[in-house]
């Protein structure tokens, strides 16, 4: 990742149409909405159908990642990911429920946030409470991201080689450990 300006990956996703469009023009609208925010698009994964996750829980999802580059910090750009999910109609009312656009942080640069301690409680929380808590402060890396095929396979498009600042592990590395199974049900559009 270029040090000229810092670097993040965002995680996008969308399983419900908006505006008459579906979720792959969602995505690629949301990407140009972020770019007049003071963010560049430095590069953006292909766009993969993903099966719904919890499965069952609505319609399945296109997911993509973008690198991008800002002079904002972590806690200026989560905002700004939250004022695009809004622009596109975005309700948080369940977790991990349907929606129109959701767009995560998914690492910015290589720091851990809030601190170590913090981190690694919402890494190793169990699944029943990861359905019932939700951290009220940004969480960096994405405390799950080393579980799910749908942020990581698409990371692999764009920043293959990105390390883990705590497991160490590249985003390659990180997707061999998961069920083929899964990562097999992430294809691309």
């Amino acid at each position: 990742m270029s040090k000229s300006m810092p670097n993040a990956v965002v995680a996008l996703g969308a399983n419900l149409d908006l505006r008459g469009n579906g979720p792959a023009v969602t995505l690629q609208n949301a990407l140009d909405a972020l770019s007049r925010h003071d963010v560049v698009i430095r590069s953006v994964s292909r766009f993969f159908a993903t099966p719904c996750f919890p499965a069952g829980a609505g319609p399945d999802y296109v997911n993509a990642a973008a690198l991008i580059a800002t002079e904002k910090s972590p806690s200026q750009l989560l905002q700004v990911l939250h004022e695009v999910e809004q622009e596109f109609g975005r309700e948080r009312v369940q977790r991990w429920g349907m929606r129109t656009l959701d767009l995560d942080l998914v690492c910015f640069e290589d720091q851990v946030l809030p601190d170590r301690v913090t981190f690694d409680r919402w890494r190793t929380l169990p699944t029943d409470a990861q359905r019932q808590e939700a951290p009220d402060q940004l969480i960096l890396p994405h405390p799950r991201l080393q579980d799910r095929a749908f942020v990581l396979v698409p990371m692999a498009d764009i920043v293959p080689d990105w390390r883990h600042p705590v497991m160490g592990r590249t985003v390659c590395e990180m997707i061999q450990t998961l069920p083929a199974v899964e990562v097999a049900a992430v294809t691309a559009l």
